[in-house]
């Protein structure tokens, strides 16, 4: 699985939490993917390892 962070999360303009979570939004629970960040090719092949 891919390591969450804010900076490819779709609410980081509106998250008041970002910067308060002690692993560094590793384990978020209000983290989503955003879906209009392509994401690299390299990091789909190390998550199907």
């Amino acid at each position: 699985m891919s390591r969450q962070s804010c900076v490819s999360c779709a609410w980081r303009e509106n998250c008041s939490k970002r910067f308060c979570i002690p692993d560094g939004g590793s384990r978020c629970p209000d983290y989503t993917r955003d879906v209009s960040i392509k994401q690299d090719p390299a990091d789909t092949d190390r998550q199907s390892e």
